[in-house]
């Protein structure tokens, strides 16, 4: 149990919200009827937790900035959608309270939801309750009553705010029509009462008995609009109001300009949020709309800052049918040459990765060669989640069911490989992957060619750098000494199963490997050959 809320337990957060959202997506899909019915809410709060996570694992373990800041900057500037502005607005008041302070006990999380949710109130133009933001508004109260009660523990807070938010979602559809018809709780609600749940179990370590999302009927979102007709034999037909979601990110801009900007907005429109957070090259906006006039919404932004990053979907009814249930594929980005062969041997499609990089395109190309309905995919590089996270959504749309379990290292991604089971469920198996992955811990042995400055002191050229997790840990001159010594405190923390990468100088893994079964007799060892150019050597210890 958790005392406090430090900035690991932020990180081990955002990861297991991405985890839950994963494996939630569909069923959060096929809920979404509000405010249109354009079934995207579950792939938008993924889409947007994901990229908070990218965020807060390129920024490393040597992070100058708090976590929270990290999660919020990433969850604002990655927003999608809706749900997922809302969620990112969420995540950046908790931000304003949290950031750059010590860790949140009990009664200071309790007070940052509440203004959280109060923040998400307000960064939306015309709020609606029954939705995302009653949820939110019903867990920060309940933690906040929780603690009045004399229930100070961050445990007891935590669970507080996830059954509160868990009770306004059961309500929900007695408070829109909407949800009533179609005979289902709002899904930007449910999307985060997930959240919530993951928040407890990093918590508490015990994930909360809830009972699952019941899904909507086959046509149950048209009932109650086509009267006197089966709706089966009528084609779709448009929602009411605006015909586009227009999203993008304002820069160079101010409060003032902004504040103009969401006024012409809700005179074009309406589902209009506006988040705004701070960058390292200043403040800026993510900026959501429904709107008929594309053109006007997107003047507005010029003539507001500038806009980047624009985009204009058509609003449909329901989402494109799921793909019928099919095989599952794993598709890993890995480095040419050995370890391409271990991933293709272990079953995994394989993307290389060259020296220059690798294009997202060619992973989206992966993806939906594999003729799979569920596809996981592993970047085993911290930074390629980012662009596995854009082509995964890219096959989302095309009905794929695809999740990124954002493995930083091959080791990590083989750790991933070897759990995987498509006799599980789909969901369950992402989770089980990306616990995998999470609990294998990774170095590096490398030399430095040039001269720079590390957590570890100044290395120079020919300098062997011992990593660990990308945080340079010993510089040496001895590959093999600096191999043991960064493994013997690796192991310090335990570990049964060492994976050893060799790279062109075997000599160095056969001594590693000889170091492992001599001090550390208990722990097993795995070899391979492939390490990445430039890398003398790679491991993993679960």
């Amino acid at each position: 149990m958790l005392p406090a809320l430090d900035d690991a337990a932020v990180g081990q957060w955002c990861r297991a919200a991405v985890a839950v959202l994963s494996a939630a997506r569909g069923r959060l899909d096929d809920l979404n009827v509000f405010p249109v019915p354009d079934g995207d809410t579950g792939t938008n709060l993924l889409a947007t937790a994901e990229a908070a996570l990218a965020t807060l694992d390129e920024a490393g373990p040597d992070r100058a900035e708090p976590a929270w800041a990290l999660v919020a900057r990433g969850a604002v500037l990655g927003a999608r959608g809706n749900s997922g502005t809302i969620l990112a607005q969420l995540w950046r008041g908790l931000a304003d309270q949290l950031a750059g302070q010590p860790p949140a006990d009990g009664p200071t999380l309790a007070a940052a939801l509440q203004k959280a949710a109060d923040s998400a109130y307000g960064a939306v133009a015309d709020p609606e309750e029954g939705t995302f933001l009653t949820v939110a508004r019903a867990g920060g109260e309940a933690a906040v009553a929780a603690v009045a009660g004399g229930h100070t523990g961050l445990g007891e807070v935590v669970r507080a705010a996830a059954d509160g938010a868990r009770a306004a979602l059961e309500a929900t559809p007695g408070q829109l029509a909407a949800l009533r018809d179609a005979g289902v709780v709002d899904a930007g609600g449910a999307g985060l009462c997930l959240v919530l749940d993951a928040l407890v179990a990093t918590v508490t370590g015990a994930e909360p008995d809830r009972p699952p999302l019941v899904r909507r009927a086959e046509r149950g979102l048209h009932a109650g609009h086509h009267h006197g007709h089966d709706p089966g034999d009528l084609p779709h037909q448009p929602p009411a109001g605006p015909g586009s979601e227009v999203q993008y990110l304002l820069a160079d801009s101010d409060e003032v300009a902004v504040a103009k900007l969401q006024d012409r907005l809700a005179a074009l429109g309406d589902s209009l949020v506006v988040v705004g957070v701070d960058t390292p090259g200043g403040r800026e906006w993510n900026v959501h709309v429904h709107v008929g006039d594309v053109g006007a919404a997107i003047e507005a932004g010029i003539e507001a800052g500038r806009p980047y990053r624009i985009s204009v979907t058509p609003l449909a009814p329901v989402r494109a049918p799921a793909p019928a249930p099919g095989a599952r594929a794993v598709v890993a980005i890995v480095p040419g040459g050995g370890l391409a062969e271990l991933f293709t041997d272990e079953g995994a499609t394989v993307v290389p990765c060259g020296p220059g990089g690798v294009a997202e395109d060619d992973v989206l190309a992966a993806v939906l060669g594999s003729g799979a309905a569920g596809v996981v995919v592993l970047p085993n590089d911290p930074t390629l989640t980012a662009l596995a996270s854009r082509a995964a959504e890219r096959a989302r749309e095309e009905g794929r069911d695809v999740a990124v379990v954002p493995t930083r290292s091959p080791v990590q991604g083989l750790a991933a490989l070897a759990v995987a089971d498509p006799s599980r469920r789909f969901g369950d198996d992402i989770v089980t992957m990306a616990e995998a992955a999470a609990a294998t811990r990774w170095a590096e042995v490398a030399v430095a060619e040039h001269e720079a400055l590390t957590s570890a002191g100044r290395c120079a050229p020919g300098d062997v750098l011992g990593s660990a997790e990308g945080d340079v840990l010993l510089i040496g001159r001895e590959p093999a000494a600096v191999a043991c010594e960064l493994l013997d405190r690796m192991l310090s923390a335990g570990g049964e199963l060492v994976t050893v990468v060799a790279g062109s100088d075997t000599d160095l893994a056969d001594a590693v490997c000889a170091h492992v079964a001599g001090v550390h007799p208990t722990v097993e060892v795995t070899r391979y050959d492939g390490a990445p150019e430039g890398v003398r050597l790679q491991v993993g210890v679960e």
